[in-house]
């Protein structure tokens, strides 16, 4: 019982971490940068001030569907920040950039967490089957439970691997923004706090992970007693 307490408590922060994050986004958007840039403009400055010309920023559909991808190179951000002018934009493509920025310097927590890519992207692809399957048969195959389990604590590393890269991101990005004036004294501290919850988001996903990666060994460990 108590196991399906801190479950429940793990959705509802996650539920309220989320409505929260859109509701900062939504009214630091309405704050416009004194400067006029948009958020591929801040990128794009960010990108020459640290050297990095080699990297493309772009546009994609959806929200909060922002990242970089270090396989072809490219700062890829929704439609809203994309051509946003606002606090919100320019913190989240800097946040973005600031993830080329560790690339282009070798950062060592982004280099583990993309050695993991294609194991953790085989585990989450087939990980959810295995572990309901091996929870059926535990007590006979107890073997299709710990691969799982296996496959699972993957995914549950690069969670937490990601905390220092997500964390790092955005501290590249707040230097930056204040340093080079894209944010000023007035309006800094929204995109502080902009980036800040959207922190929470990673450190509530990696120990949720982990609180699930508990359950199913404790289930593995009793079918052996």
């Amino acid at each position: 019982m108590s196991i399906w307490i801190i479950f429940i408590g793990f959705m509802i922060l996650s539920l309220v971490i989320s409505l929260t994050l859109k509701s900062k986004f939504k009214k630091y958007s309405k704050i416009p940068l004194e400067n006029g840039m948009s958020g591929k403009e801040v990128a794009e400055k960010m990108l020459r001030d640290n050297g990095i010309y080699d990297v493309k920023v772009e546009s994609v559909e959806g929200q909060l569907t922002d990242h970089y991808n270090p396989v072809n190179k490219t700062i890829n951000l929704s439609q809203d920040v994309f051509i946003g002018r606002n606090v919100s934009a320019a913190a989240v493509a800097a946040h973005e950039t600031g993830h080329a920025v560790q690339h282009s310097k070798a950062y060592a927590w982004l280099g583990f967490r993309s050695n993991l890519v294609p194991a953790v992207s085989f585990a989450s692809k087939y990980v959810q089957w295995i572990l309901l399957i091996g929870i059926l048969v535990v007590q006979r195959f107890p073997a299709v439970l710990f691969f799982g389990i296996i496959l699972f604590a993957f995914t549950t590393i690069f969670s937490f691997i990601t905390l220092p890269v997500e964390i790092n991101a955005s501290k590249r990005a707040l230097v930056w923004l204040s340093a080079s004036g894209i944010t000023s004294y007035e309006n800094h501290a929204f995109a502080q706090d902009a980036l800040k919850w959207a922190a929470y988001t990673y450190v509530v996903a990696a120990l949720g992970s982990l609180a699930a990666l508990l359950y199913y060994i404790m289930i593995f460990m009793g079918a052996r007693d």
